[in-house]
Formats: C-alpha cells, sequence, structure tokens
C-alpha cells in the first residue's frame, strides 16, 4: 500500500496527491508544517509492519498498476470476493445438475420455451406462419414458434428411419421352453358345451386349507382382500366331487380389452359388465400377462416374486362359479343347453407393454425381443378375440401426462417433455430398427411422456402376426363419445352376444362417462399450438400406415 506522509490517506491510483487539502497550495514548506517537521508523529502500519510516517518511501506512480480508475482491494477484500464466486458457482452446478438429472441429460435442452397463448381453434392444414397469429409472445420476449424448425429436423430424422418390417413368430416349441410352468397348467382343450374357455383341475387339499392363501394380488393389495375373503367362505360350495376328487371349474377370458390407456377402455369396461351374458375378472386390470408374471408391481421398484398363472387364474374364480351353475342346471343337462357366459379381462397395457422381456429373454442382435405377450396368449387361445380402443395419439399423449403427472403440470412443461422425448426417440432410430425402439424398456423409461404408446400400428401390425384380422376389433374413442349406442352394439355384435331389451339397452347406452378428465386438469386447457403441430408430425406416418391396414381413413385423425 502507499500512503501520503503527511495526512496518512490512501493515494489514488493516478497519483492524484495535489488533492490532498493538507499538501496543496504553492507555498507549502516541509520545514515549517507542523506535520512534515515531525510534530504529533503518528506510527502508521503498513502490510502489518510499524513504520514511522517520515520513513515512508516517496509515493511514485507505478505504471504497471493501471486499474482504469478502480481503487485498489485489499487482499481481505480480494479473499472475499474469491470465496463468494467460488460458493456462487457451486450453487450454480448443484442447480443445473439435479434439473438436469430428470431429463437425464447432463446438459440443458437445446430448446429455449416461454409462454404463450393457446388457441384451439388452430387446424392441422394451417402452415406454421398462419400458427404465428394464434399466439402472442410472453414478456420475455420468448416464442415457442423458434423451437418448431429445431424439432421438425428431429422427426423428419425419425421419419427417415421408420421401416414396418414383418416380425418373425416363434414357435410353439420355444415357447414351451420359456415358460413350462404355464403349459403344464392351461390345457390345449376346453369344455365343448362352453362358449368361454373353461376346464376341470383336480383339487388335492382339504377342507382347512385356504385356496388362495399364497395369491400375490390378495397378499399385496388391501383393495383385493374384501373379494378374496368371500371366495374363501364360498369356495367348497363350488367344488365338483367325481369319484372321491374334487374338482374346481377354472377359466381363461373370452375376450380381452387390450388396449390402450387414456382411450376409454374404462368407459368400455363399466358398460359391457352390465350386459347380463358378460364377466370381467375380480380385478378391472390385472397386467398379468405384462407385468406380474414377472413380479413387476412398478419397474421403478424393481422386481418381487412372480404371480404364478395359478393366481392369474383365481382372478376369474366368482365368474367360473357362475358359468359352473350354469353347466350343472337341470336344463343343461336335459338339454346339452351350452353356456352363454363370457369372460372379459381389461388391462390396458396388454396391447403394447412388453418392457420385461429383455430381463427374461434372450436378446436377440438386433434389439428387438423374441417372444411377445400375443405369442402366448395365442398359444394358449388361438380362438381369443380382442378389442382395442383408440383415440387420436395427439390428444391421447396431453391425457396421458395429465393423468400421471404428479406436480408443475404445465402446458410448458408438456412441450419441454415432448420436445426431450423426442430427442430420446431419435438417438435410438439411429442405431436400432423400429421395433427394437418401440420395446425397449431403457429408452420407454427414460421418455418424460410415453410417445411410443401412441405408435397403434407398431402393436397392431405385431398382433396381426399372430391372430387373424377378424378376431381384432379396433374402435375410436371419438366415435364412442358421439354414438356410443353404435359402437356398443358393434362390441356386442362382435362377441356374438344375445339381444337385449329396451331397458337392458338404455342402463349401458345411458350411463355417464367413465374417468373423465379430472377438473383441476381440464383448468390448464388445450396444450399449445407449436406442441400440437409437432406431434401432428411425428405421429402422420404411424397414423398413415394405421389408416391402410384398417382401410378407414378416419384413423389419419385429420379432424379431432
Amino acid at each position: 500500500m502507499r500512503y501520503c506522509i503527511n495526512c496518512c490517506i490512501h493515494l489514488l491510483p493516478d497519483d492524484l496527491h495535489r488533492q490532498c487539502f493538507r499538501c496543496r497550495g504553492p507555498n507549502h514548506n516541509n520545514q515549517k508544517c507542523p506535520v512534515c517537521k515531525g510534530e504529533n508523529k503518528i506510527p502508521l502500519y503498513a502490510d502489518s509492519k510499524q513504520m514511522k510516517l517520515l520513513a515512508v518511501l516517496e509515493v511514485r506512480t507505478d505504471p504497471s498498476e493501471s486499474w482504469n480508475g478502480f481503487f485498489c482491494l485489499r487482499k481481505g477484500k480480494l479473499c472475499s470476493l474469491i470465496f463468494g464466486l467460488l460458493i456462487m458457482t457451486l450453487v450454480m452446478a448443484s442447480y443445473i445438475l439435479t434439473g438436469a438429472k430428470h431429463g437425464l441429460l447432463l446438459i440443458p435442452s437445446p430448446f429455449h420455451y416461454g409462454a404463450f397463448t393457446s388457441n384451439p381453434s388452430l387446424m392441422d392444414n394451417e402452415s406454421l406462419s398462419d400458427m404465428k397469429d394464434h399466439y402472442q409472445p410472453s414478456k420475455m420476449n420468448i416464442s415457442y414458434v423458434k423451437d418448431y424448425p429445431s424439432i421438425k429436423l428431429i422427426i423428419d430424422t425419425i421419419t427417415s428411419k421408420i421401416e414396418f418390417v414383418t416380425r418373425q413368430r416363434p414357435d410353439l416349441e420355444e415357447l414351451r421352453k420359456q415358460e413350462p410352468h404355464m403349459f403344464s397348467v392351461i390345457p390345449n382343450k376346453f369344455l365343448p358345451n362352453s362358449k368361454n374357455p373353461c376346464w376341470y383341475e383336480e383339487y388335492r387339499g382339504n377342507t382347512t386349507t385356504d385356496p388362495y392363501a399364497t395369491n400375490s394380488y390378495a397378499l399385496y393389495s388391501t383393495r383385493f382382500r374384501t373379494i378374496f375373503d368371500y371366495l374363501r367362505k364360498v369356495f367348497w360350495n363350488h367344488l365338483y366331487h367325481y369319484k372321491d376328487k374334487h374338482y374346481r371349474l377354472r377359466c381363461l377370458p373370452h375376450f380381452y380389452i387390450i388396449g390402450q390407456p387414456k382411450c376409454g377402455t374404462t368407459d368400455l369396461y363399466d358398460r359391457l359388465r352390465l350386459h347380463p351374458d358378460v364377466r370381467f375378472s375380480a380385478i378391472k386390470e390385472p397386467h398379468w400377462w405384462t407385468r406380474k408374471r414377472f413380479g413387476i408391481i412398478r419397474l421403478r421398484d424393481g422386481f418381487h416374486d412372480r404371480y404364478p398363472v395359478e393366481d392369474y387364474l383365481d382372478l376369474f374364480d366368482l365368474a367360473a362359479h357362475q358359468i359352473q351353475g350354469v353347466l350343472q342346471s337341470e336344463a343343461a343337462k336335459e338339454r346339452g343347453k351350452m353356456n352363454s357366459i363370457i369372460i372379459g379381462e381389461a388391462s390396458a397395457s396388454t396391447m403394447w407393454d412388453n418392457n420385461a422381456w429383455i430381463f427374461f429373454y434372450d436378446n436377440s442382435t438386433e434389439g428387438e425381443p423374441p417372444f411377445l405377450i400375443q405369442d402366448f396368449i395365442h398359444a394358449f387361445q388361438p380362438n381369443a378375440k380382442l378389442i382395442i380402443m383408440l383415440r387420436d395419439p395427439v390428444e391421447r399423449l396431453y391425457s396421458d401426462y395429465l393423468y400421471f403427472a404428479s406436480a408443475n403440470k404445465s402446458v410448458e412443461d408438456f412441450h419441454e417433455k415432448v420436445a426431450e422425448s423426442l430427442q430420446l426417440f431419435e438417438n435410438c432410430m439411429l442405431d436400432y430398427s423400429l421395433r427394437a425402439c418401440v420395446y425397449n424398456n431403457t429408452l420407454n423409461n427414460a421418455m418424460p411422456v410415453r410417445l411410443q404408446v401412441g405408435l397403434y400400428v407398431v402393436y397392431l401390425l405385431d398382433w396381426l402376426t399372430v391372430f387373424d384380422k377378424d378376431q381384432i376389433l379396433v374402435l375410436r374413442l371419438e366415435d364412442h363419445a358421439s354414438n356410443v349406442k353404435y359402437t356398443m352394439h358393434m362390441v356386442f355384435q362382435f362377441l356374438d352376444l344375445g339381444l337385449l331389451s329396451e331397458k337392458q339397452e338404455a342402463l349401458i347406452t345411458k350411463s355417464p362417462a367413465s374417468n373423465t378428465r379430472r377438473p383441476e386438469d381440464r383448468s390448464l386447457g388445450p396444450m399449445l399450438p407449436t406442441t400440437k403441430a409437432i406431434l401432428r408430425d411425428f405421429y402422420r406416418p404411424f397414423n398413415t400406415k394405421l389408416a391402410q391396414v384398417l382401410s378407414d381413413d378416419a384413423f389419419l385423425w385429420k379432424r379431432t
């Protein structure tokens, strides 16, 4: 540090010492100045060493010190500044890494988002320039429109990689090797006098044995314990006694509602179970074929004990008791009356969820699953009937997001999650086939929104490799919502169900819709127009192929 030897003030960097009020003036004389003569000498501490003012070196400007008008900093202040900057850096790094973790990226998204007012009147055939007129930029002057060209490049890359290649169907012996226990329990023939696939199985327990003691559905879910408590009470009343042996009637579903989620499957289920000849599993969505038989309750929770096929069959015991009552009635015995009751199962994951294959089946060189759910269902039930309810995949994805997102839901957040998911899907498509990416467990868990569920045609084509087209009924939610009576008649005809009275039909068709959007989700309004345009572009080639397969342009969803 440099000091004035007369007044003990810090010298300025440009050495403007003439501004010192004690030393200013042409008549100053060091010999006459009381301060300069040594009177009232004050010790000075400079750089921690005591010095005499008169012993301080003459002050001169150091040409190497050029701070352009800023004061020199003491060492303490400099250390404080450096420490503060270090803390700020650590806080910012923690914030960035924590936020990036949810997107599984260590870099921020290349897309920048800002809020604007969405307009649901935007139509599919409007160009990007037309779209700009439908919303206003936010006060931050950040517009979502600039995302479109960048994301469109990603979609173009994905589209260029799309190939619909027919999968190779595994033979029956390969399936037996994978699931020997399942094949030992389910027979290859069913009772001839029952429309529903059923058979008698010997029961080796005694009156003190709890037939549902080890059922995983009863053990791991309190919701189902009441149902199983009732089944325990009536179990022995429904055993069939023949030659000193006890037999129980076992049944599989006659038909499956296999998908898709957020497409109206709950409403279809609620209406169908009102039909007098239709019964369902004790649990609406057992998810046995896709998850429980692999020990999956939630993938993020890891694996549990696998649910054996017997646990799945237990879910149909209530319906089996009623079928058995028809088969053993006097009228049935005398006239050979056939049972007309059929059982359904409505797990919306059956069509698309094959995420578990990579953990249990040998991987193929192409990264595609060697076995799919439909392979096993067809092996046991080649005559099964399948019902699929679909909706515009763009709207399905938004509904899916609103239903499953737990916090911080907004149209802006949805837009960002769509962009991140498209990036991840593009990365997969650059190295693997379409089927490999659709069934890729790692990718599906990484994507913030479930883009793959809306690729309906990929799944449908794989189901058509094992089932005939006339065994699958594909419906649109939009048609069901506008004319419930018409779609329900299509379902009744497809399942060969008997005619209903006007009262019964009114009960089924005029009931309020089930599982509608929650009020708090409706308050968010529609998705942003730019997000809709992006998703329209992404799903367009898949919808085009779906419309070709089904010979119905309604599945293009040009106006929904």
